[in-house]
């Protein structure tokens, strides 16, 4: 017996868009050390070291810097991996995540 064959063709989509990036902010507070932040932007983020002063400066000056803009995964696990490090040193330092 022949197999039926249908009529019926599925569409495809092919409307592929980009994935939504995020911006990760860091922001100033009174107890974090501008060493401990120069660390976390290097070891976190992978900033050279001129770079991750140069934005430690910014975010003394004005309270907050976008260090990053990643995928929501990679957004996400920087803002927790900045924070473990800062809570496991005693510092209250806040980064956040946000669509760009």
């Amino acid at each position: 017996m022949p197999k039926e064959q249908s009529s019926v063709r599925e569409r495809q989509r092919t409307d592929l868009r980009e994935p939504r990036r995020y911006k990760v902010t860091i922001y100033n507070d009174d107890f974090t050390t501008m060493e401990f932040v120069v660390r976390v932007l290097m070891q976190v983020f992978f900033k050279s070291q001129s770079e991750a002063e140069q934005l430690m400066m910014l975010v003394h000056r004005t309270q907050k810097a976008v260090v990053g803009i990643y995928s929501y995964d990679i957004a996400v696990s920087k803002v927790l991996k900045a924070t473990r490090m800062a809570r496991e040193e005693g510092f209250p330092l806040r980064l956040t995540y946000e669509p760009e």
